[in-house]
């Protein structure tokens, strides 16, 4: 099945009260067990890149290759669109050009004016190509590939504002953090969830920083409007503890057991079984 926008399988996602889960990727094995953790869900998928990740593994080009190739050589049949995470502007268009399908531009940071003056320019070209947009207005607490967010609580004027753009989903601070979440975290502000939803009219809205979320939380934020949710942490714990143990246990010195293919397996299955178990939490097992 070849790559799709996200738009419709976000819009299904807010009529349906579920949410899609946005994975990020870092390799080749990330990517092989996102798809397959989908697949298995038989649930409708977004794979995304930051810049740095797609630097990481050689460029927005290659990204889609290997997306592309993974997806015909896996036999997967499930919606998956693949997103850059966090773009500026110059990455958003040329990720646009080389084939994703979906791309978010980030201009969160500047004054909020030009922001929505690059979103224009930014939906513009990705709809030329029937790629779908997501903007950010109030920045995510955190830091993303050296972006960094306070975590203000988004303006719903301005929520309003850039939905008026054309974007076809809607990223707002609403208390979220990238990264691990602090004793002291406060929690999801879902008054200011509920009425930017309320004045956005129905737009998918995002929820970044979802790893570390409580589950009843998440849940609430669903039934509220957000339709895509961001997981990029929690893959990168699981990951790493599933190969901590595998080394802490010696089986890398176990006959061939240096090989990557069989040091990187455990923390693959792991990343396919959070996959699952996130998919499962956002509700869109089976929506494929």
């Amino acid at each position: 099945m070849a790559l799709v926008s996200a738009a419709e399988m976000l819009k299904n996602a807010r009529e349906g009260k579920y949410a899609v889960g946005a994975f990020n990727t870092n390799n080749l094995e990330w990517t092989k067990a996102i798809l397959q953790g989908a697949q298995e869900a038989n649930a409708p998928v977004m794979i995304q890149t930051s810049m740095g990740a797609a630097k990481y593994m050689g460029g927005y080009q290659v990204c889609v290759h290997l997306v592309e190739d993974l997806i015909e050589s896996m036999g997967i049949t499930v919606p998956v669109a693949l997103h850059l995470d966090h773009g500026e502007y110059e990455d958003a268009l040329r990720c646009i050009e080389l084939g994703y399908t979906s791309v978010m531009y980030d201009g969160s940071h500047l004054p909020f004016d030009e922001n929505i003056e690059l979103a224009k320019e930014v939906v513009a070209k990705a709809h030329a190509k029937g790629v779908s947009v997501e903007c950010e207005v109030g920045s995510i607490g955190g830091e993303e590939d050296g972006v960094i967010g306070s975590g203000e609580l988004a303006d719903p004027n301005e929520c309003k504002q850039m939905a008026d753009t054309g974007i076809d989903f809607l990223a707002a601070g609403i208390g979220n953090i990238h990264g691990a979440y602090p004793e002291n975290w406060a929690g999801l502000s879902f008054e200011t969830l509920g009425k930017i939803a309320d004045i956005t009219e129905g737009i998918p809205l995002v929820l970044h920083g979802g790893s570390g979320i409580p589950l009843e939380q998440i849940q609430k934020a669903i039934s509220l409007g957000v339709s895509k949710i961001n997981v990029n942490t929690e893959c990168q714990e699981v990951f790493a503890a599933a190969t901590r143990k595998y080394i802490e246990e010696g089986k890398d010195l176990e006959g061939k057991g240096f090989d990557p293919r069989k040091l990187l397996a455990p923390g693959t299955q792991a990343v396919v079984d959070l996959v699952k178990q996130r998919i499962e939490w956002f509700g869109s097992t089976n929506k494929a």
